[in-house]
Order: C-alpha cells, then sequence, then structure tokens
C-alpha cells in the first residue's frame, strides 16, 4: 500500500534543512544554487530507499535531530557518522530502513564528518521554488517556509505515494567513505591563477591548511600560508561555482560552498574539482587541507572514473538479512566481574554556525 505520511519534529539539532540539487539557471538574477553540500551521500541515500539522485533529504550538521514518524515510512541515513537510534536503539547506515508509525530517530552524538542525510521513500512534500525544494535561509527561499527546522515541524514525506514494500539492501563497506582529519583536496588552477606570484602558486600547492572556526554551508575560510598576489587581490567581479578558492588581499583562501554568493570581486587562485567536494563538506573546524594540482582532462577522468564508482556501488548493495527470532531465554550464568571500560578519547570543536541569519559560536565534543 502506498500513502503518504509526516513526521514530526521533536528537536531540530544544531542546523537541519530541506536540500536537494540545488536551484540552477538564477544565478545571473542573484539567486544562489543551494543544495546538498556532500552529493555522494544525499545521492546514495535516495538510491537506498528508491529515489531518484535529485529528491530532496534532510542535510544535519554536526548535531542530528530527532523526529516521529506519524506513519510508516522508509528511510536511509548517510554521510556523518551522528549514531542514529530508533527508539533509543542504534541502527545501521548505509543501508535501507523501514521505521513504523510511532517510533523516533534520533542521533546520539558525532563520531565522524560533520553533515549527515536522512531521505525518504517518495521523497519529502513541499513546493518547490524555482525548480527546486533546496532552503537558503539568507534570502527565506525554499524548504519550509525557508528557514531551518524547528522543533514541532511537520514534514508530509512519500509524496510521491511510493510502495514501502522495498527490498531491504546495505552498501558495500569498500564504498562507505572515511572523513579523516586531513584530506588531500584536488583543485584545477584559475580562473585567476595568473594574478598569484610563482611562490603563491607553489604555497597553495605545498603549504597545509586549517580549517578555521568560520566555516558553513556559504564556505570554509582556512587558516595557514598567505598565497601571494603579484598585485591587487581585486579584480571585476565575476560569476562564482561551488568549489571556487577565492584569496582575498590576506592572502587566506576560502573555499566556497553551496550557499555562496553569486558573484565576486576577489581573484580565485583554483577550483575544488567536483569529486572531492564532499571532503570539504564533510570537514569540521581544526581539520586541515593540503592542495594537490591536477589539469582539466585528469579532473574529467576523474569525473568518470566516480560515475563509474556510483554505478558499482549500486549494482554491489547487499540485501539485509532479517534477524531470526530470539530463542527462548536459557539460565544466566554466572559472570566475572567486568573490568571498567577505558574512557572514549574525545576532541572539543569550536565552530560557527549561522541560523535565520544570526551566527552562532557552538562547542561540540567528538568522541571517538
Amino acid at each position: 500500500m502506498s500513502k503518504t505520511t509526516a513526521i514530526q519534529i521533536i528537536s531540530p539539532g544544531l542546523l537541519t534543512t530541506v536540500q536537494d540539487d540545488g536551484r540552477y539557471a538564477y544565478q545571473r538574477f542573484g539567486m544562489s544554487v543551494s543544495g546538498v553540500m556532500d552529493p555522494f551521500s544525499s545521492h546514495v541515500a535516495n538510491f537506498l530507499v528508491g529515489n531518484t539522485p535529485v529528491e530532496a533529504v534532510l542535510e544535519t550538521t554536526l548535531m542530528g535531530p530527532s523526529m516521529e514518524m506519524q506513519g510508516d515510512c522508509v528511510i536511509a541515513v548517510t554521510g556523518a557518522d551522528m549514531a542514529p537510534q530508533i527508539n533509543g536503539k542504534p541502527v545501521p547506515m548505509w543501508q535501507t530502513l523501514p521505521v513504523s508509525k510511532g517510533e523516533v530517530l534520533s542521533f546520539a552524538a558525532l563520531k565522524s564528518g560533520a553533515r549527515s542525510y536522512i531521505a525518504f521513500a517518495g521523497g519529502i512534500d513541499l513546493p518547490e521554488v524555482m525548480g527546486s525544494r533546496s532552503t537558503y535561509a539568507k534570502a527565506k527561499v525554499g524548504g519550509l517556509e525557508g528557514r531551518p527546522l524547528r522543533a514541532g515541524d511537520v514534514l508530509r514525506v512519500n509524496r510521491l505515494q511510493k510502495s514501502l514494500d522495498l527490498k531491504r539492501i546495505r552498501v558495500a563497506e569498500q564504498y562507505i567513505p572515511k572523513y579523516p582529519a586531513q584530506q588531500v583536496l584536488r583543485v584545477v588552477l584559475g580562473p585567476q591563477d595568473d594574478h598569484f606570484t610563482k611562490e603563491g602558486i607553489d604555497t597553495l600547492c605545498t603549504a597545509q591548511y586549517t580549517v578555521s572556526k568560520e566555516c558553513d554551508r556559504m564556505g570554509y575560510r582556512l587558516e595557514g600560508a598567505s598565497i601571494a598576489h603579484k598585485e591587487s587581490a581585486d579584480i571585476i567581479s565575476d560569476g562564482i561555482m561551488i568549489g571556487s578558492v577565492q584569496v582575498p588581499g590576506n592572502g587566506l583562501p576560502i573555499i566556497l560552498m553551496a550557499d555562496r554568493q553569486t558573484t565576486g570581486g576577489y581573484t580565485k587562485v583554483a577550483t575544488v574539482i567536483s569529486t572531492d567536494l564532499p571532503k570539504v563538506a564533510q570537514a569540521k573546524a581544526g581539520d586541515s587541507f593540503r592542495f594537490q594540482v591536477v589539469s582539466v582532462e585528469e579532473s574529467q577522468q576523474i569525473l568518470v572514473e566516480e560515475t563509474k564508482r556510483m554505478q558499482a556501488l549500486q549494482t554491489s548493495c547487499i540485501p539485509v538479512v532479517e534477524a531470526p527470532a530470539p530463542q527462548a531465554a536459557t539460565p544466566p550464568q554466572p559472570v566475572a566481574p567486568a573490568r571498567a571500560a577505558a574512557p572514549a578519547s574525545s576532541r572539543v570543536i569550536h565552530q560557527s554556525i549561522t541560523i535565520d541569519g544570526e551566527n552562532f559560536q557552538v562547542e561540540l565534543r567528538e568522541i571517538r
């Protein structure tokens, strides 16, 4: 049986928004593309619940939401590991998950990455604005009233009224990305690399840069060695694409992301290739990057290989076998006293988050 249902947000987490692949063809009017920060994770989540890749999902940031299912639905959770739970019991990521009416999806703690994606079979039932359901909070466009989710919000899901009798599958381990604190970003030089000295380009290629507290859906400010200009950092404003590495007068690069401005008047030394954008999306304050320059032809070949990898991921998904019914309980056996568990290591993360146009400084503890 196929029907629409709904979810009610109990707690929105730190920043949870509705996003799809973005709002294209409107940059010339000053409208940001927006869309998911990590397309790989959102596309896989949609695949696991039988959607097309471009269906809207929930994107969560650093701290996950909790929500009650007001009807039966099928979901998948991918991206950052925030320890998802259903009714307080851990559930696996990167696989198809049926959830029953009245059950609560929540997240315990951030373990790795920065952004999780929740897809619902049949998609999220919200109207398109300029061809997209993506939330662009700065302009209050798209999503639910153009804003991040709040406690008490109700979202209808399964707008396509798909059958929920889906084959349960999970992604093979070799295709699940890891999110180390240090990453290499492959970039293509330009469009204004000729505005930088040879020493400046050498710095770009050799220095290690740390993600600052000022990192959000608009862009990631990096800290490290200054990239030297030949003269001024100013140019006549031109268009900006996702992954542009903009270098203002202080010489410190900024990687521009989904909610970037449509044009800018600072030099752009390079552009992160599309295949590596999820690495940026899953980075947090304190993580670090090195840049590796590749040619246009190399970047195109990498994209071809990534497309083949996604196809291989889909064809190699593993059926989820239902757990056998529990056996009759056996009498308890005496056990030796358990040793005290070793304390988990943790890392304190300080980050700047913009919600409804206001900037907040947050402190999170990443448990390892």
